[in-house]
């Protein structure tokens, strides 16, 4: 399978909508809001917003951003969002769509990468993450 990694534009909206439906569990996704922030995502030079196709196809995405941190003596990058269609999984779009990320946050000055999981912990094991923390949410 050839997959290419790019930068998402305005025409991916729709694609990376229906990706996003399938991600979440604790949120319905609202599609004005999720306009909103697609818009502010792309405008946004702290984040960065790729999408993986196959031919003309979005298989999948990832959204990461960076922050200056005090404890890591610099920025830090964090992965908010990485989902890949059911079909296509197992198959290196993830990783893929990863090392793209990890590029980016070293080009950006981030000194780690980090994450929060509940379902793919062995996958980020395998690719070099290690567990470090806990992660706690208060929904607002």
């Amino acid at each position: 399978m050839n997959i290419r990694i790019r930068i998402a534009n305005p025409s991916d909206l729709e694609s990376v909508l229906s990706l996003a439906e399938d991600f979440t569990t604790s949120f319905e996704i609202d599609r004005g809001k999720f306009e909103v922030s697609f818009a502010a995502i792309l405008d946004d030079p702290k984040s960065l917003h790729l999408v993986a196709e196959s031919g003309a196809e979005v298989i999948g995405y990832c959204l990461g951003f960076w922050h200056d941190s005090f404890y890591a003596n610099g920025r830090v990058a964090w992965l908010e969002e990485i989902m890949v269609a059911a079909e296509h999984r197992r198959s290196g779009v993830a990783s893929q769509l990863m090392a793209h990320y990890e590029d980016w946050a070293s080009e950006n000055g981030a000194k780690i990468s980090a994450l929060a999981t509940r379902r793919a912990s062995e996958f980020y094991q395998d690719i070099g993450y290690e567990e470090s923390a806990s992660y706690f949410r208060k929904i607002l």
